[in-house]
């Protein structure tokens, strides 16, 4: 069965490019041009490998490989990126991205990479990933989204699953309403809405000793969102 990829790029002729020599290299490449179609594809579908630009429409990059990682943390990905500084390597690689090449490249050097990541992936059976986390007396299965509270376990709906887990990997940083909607909603507009606000008060009720004075889920009025643990 050939390999299935999700190349995201909006130059289309260098998507055309690559998308050849992924074909002559026998490997099924899917194409789409901006960040809200990637994920929605890869929601849709199953990929081997997802090979992501950074600067492209809608949703950038980096938000991409973000929401692909609350949903897949095994799945390789691969940033194809001009912007090409330490600061930009070291952010997509710190923000789940498993290698990183700068625009323009050498095609056979991306060839090997393409190869090599897809051959790790299959060879890591038992690779580690963040699938619970505790925090206080608390717990939370990012897989089943069994949950364990002030009131015994119960279990989380997905997206309160997806946006503990984006708050979580963020630790002690501050996580604006603009990339939360981006990330877990797969907004690319920011809408009016009190939605994350009522998510966040449920993790309050849920995980906090006493969920009027929070020591776990700070709101930060005009800024957004952090999940502080020392």
């Amino acid at each position: 069965m050939k390999k299935r990829i999700l190349l995201v790029e909006d130059e289309k002729h260098l998507a055309e490019t690559i998308k050849l020599n992924l074909e002559i290299d026998e490997y099924h490449p899917v194409v789409v041009h901006d960040g809200l179609s990637a994920v929605t594809k890869f929601k849709e579908q199953r990929f081997d490998l997802v090979i992501l630009d950074i600067m492209i429409p809608n949703i950038d990059g980096i938000a991409v490989c973000e929401n692909i990682r609350l949903h897949d943390s095994q799945v390789p990905i691969m940033f194809l990126s001009a912007k090409s500084s330490a600061e930009d390597r070291v952010l997509g690689l710190r923000k789940g991205g498993d290698d990183y090449m700068t625009k323009p490249f050498n095609l056979e050097e991306f060839m090997l990479r393409v190869k090599n990541l897809i051959e790790r992936n299959d060879n890591t059976a038992n690779k580690l990933s963040s699938n619970d986390y505790s925090f206080g007396d608390n717990y939370v299965n990012f897989v089943s989204y069994e949950a364990k509270g002030n009131k015994g376990e119960f279990s989380l709906t997905k997206k309160e699953a997806l946006l503990l887990k984006l708050l979580i990997e963020n630790k002690n940083e501050v996580v604006s309403r603009e990339k939360i909607l981006q990330t877990v909603w797969g907004y690319s507009v920011y809408p009016s809405t009190r939605t994350i606000d009522n998510f966040i008060l449920a993790f309050r009720k849920y995980f906090e000793p006493d969920p009027k004075n929070p020591m776990f889920f700070k709101s930060l009025r005009g800024v957004g969102y952090k999940f502080v643990e020392a």
